[in-house]
């Protein structure tokens, strides 16, 4: 208990640095305009703006990104509220009721609801985290090469089974990052790979320019092609503060909802998003009155709402423990790590306590500020609401194509972003989620590096791989989620997790 409270010190007096302080506060309200806005997801702004952190210290750029990835939360819940049309997938649930509080002339109550619920959830979580890394991390520390290519290869079935649609095609999709990833150089001969002569690919695809092209340009022409309709609410906000009648109805909902989306939130793939949908589903089971729910219960807003910020901040713990990516965020945050020079995994916490803490910490304060930010700006939001597409997809194309060209000064790595854009969206169309993809590239090449000095260690031997009684158990329980996704009863009912009511 000592040396957590030591931790959290040394977090603290990193995250309350004033540049820290700042680039926290431009990530919360940069993740809320985004959350608010349709059509701009996190994915694709902490793609857009990895360019940037280059010129920032680690800890500042991770804390900033990790604002807008949690900040885009709490926005999501405000565009499903007021307009009925979820800024973030994990914002769907809170459409069904909130917007219907809104009709009623309850929009206040609803948005206070939201924030606070998604205030004690984050804060109950930025807690869980803070007491689980130091356990988790002195695990992982006796991990070697083979149970870290048995770690992997079960974060990629996980992803598989969470992810939305086909398991077919969530294969398909990490299969093509894993190959992807090999193009360039091999690591230990130093030969070219799946390069086709091509001098800008000896060094492999660019995270940031696949990551942007996958989500940042493909996400432009998705909204391009769909038609625009908003349900904006007519009625006044009305009061923001939730009376005791509300809190009476809210707080088990709320303690629910953190505890199912802090625990949901650890497992790879859609784990974070499947938080809001099961404390809903778990709300209807429990209430004396199911039929209320569809037309305003105020508990179908307060649980889920709960879960999804709980389940957001404890996706961040594989990624700051073991280095495992939970999701596509949680993959772009690697990308910033590596680009900083910083391996992503357990040495962080001994090599770097101060940007592991520090970004612990920093979930706090983001938390706080994202409630100053949401209730007394929710006019602004309003207004920004009434902001047609059209007139914001040229800037975004703009901003991906300088910040793009900024890296590394390629005209190619422009061309690049387009290309992968359009594939980004003629997959979508297809049926096929890009989420995996990105997994798939950015644990393809950790997958290969520790399948590599596994065997050469063992001379060649493929046994090593379950030598190990670790490796052993976390190949059985992939080979196991596998199989049990692949029965009949268990497909459909997964088809079902994401549609409610």
């Amino acid at each position: 208990m000592t040396e957590l409270l030591a931790n959290l010190s040394l977090g603290f007096s990193v995250a309350l640095t004033p540049v820290n302080l700042g680039l926290a506060f431009i990530g919360c309200l940069v993740g809320t305009l985004i959350g608010v806005l349709p059509g701009v997801g996190p994915i694709a702004t902490i793609a857009m703006l990895l360019p940037i952190t280059f010129g920032i210290d680690p800890a500042g750029a991770l804390i900033m990104l990790a604002g807008i990835y949690y900040g885009a939360q709490y926005g999501g819940s405000t565009t499903a509220i007021l307009v009925n049309i979820p800024g973030e997938a994990s914002s769907v649930v809170t459409a069904l009721d909130g917007h219907q509080m809104a009709r009623q002339g309850r929009a206040g109550v609803a948005l206070g609801v939201a924030a606070l619920g998604s205030f004690f959830a984050g804060t109950v979580a930025t807690v869980f985290i803070a007491a689980l890394s130091g356990p988790l991390t002195a695990v992982a520390l006796v991990f070697g090469a083979p149970e870290y290519f048995a770690l992997m290869v079960m974060g990629l079935i996980f992803a598989v089974v969470l992810a939305r649609g086909s398991i077919l095609k969530a294969v398909a999709m990490i299969l093509f990052g894993i190959l992807l990833s090999t193009v360039g150089t091999d690591l230990e001969t130093g030969e070219e790979r799946m390069t086709f002569d091509l001098p800008f690919l000896a060094d492999g695809i660019d995270f940031a320019v696949l990551a942007m092209g996958l989500f940042g340009i493909s996400e432009i022409l998705r909204n391009l092609d769909a038609s625009e309709t908003r349900d904006t609410v007519k009625q006044a906000i009305g009061r923001l503060l939730p009376n005791r009648d509300d809190v009476k109805q809210s707080y088990k909902p709320v303690l629910r909802g953190t505890a199912i989306g802090a625990i949901l939130g650890i497992l790879p793939g859609s784990g974070a998003i499947l938080g809001p949908f099961a404390s809903y589903t778990l709300e209807k089971k429990l209430a004396t009155d199911p039929a209320r729910f569809g037309k305003g219960a105020i508990e179908g807003v307060a649980g889920p709402e709960a879960a999804n910020n709980a389940g957001a901040q404890t996706s961040f713990i594989p990624l700051l423990t073991l280095g495992i990516p939970s999701n596509a965020v949680m993959a772009l945050m690697v990308g910033a790590m590596t680009i900083h020079g910083i391996v992503p995994g357990p040495q962080v916490m001994t090599k770097s306590p101060d940007l592991f803490w520090g970004m612990i910490a920093s979930m706090w304060v983001g938390n706080l500020m994202l409630l100053v930010i949401n209730l007394p700006m929710v006019g602004l939001w309003v207004r920004l609401l009434k902001v047609p597409y059209r007139l914001m997809f040229p800037a975004i194309l703009l901003f991906c194509c300088i910040g793009i060209y900024t890296i590394n000064s390629l005209p190619t790595d422009v061309m690049f972003i387009g290309l992968f854009g359009l594939a980004g969206y003629l997959l979508t169309k297809l049926g096929f989620e890009p989420a995996p993809l990105l997994l798939g590239f950015v644990l393809g090449k950790l997958i290969e590096e520790n399948f590599r000095r596994a065997l050469i260690i063992s001379h060649g031997s493929l046994a090593t791989l379950i030598e190990s009684p670790i490796s052993k158990g976390l190949l059985g329980l992939a080979a196991i989620t596998l199989i049990l996704a692949l029965i009949p009863a268990i497909r459909e009912g997964r088809k079902e997790v994401f549609v409610e009511g």
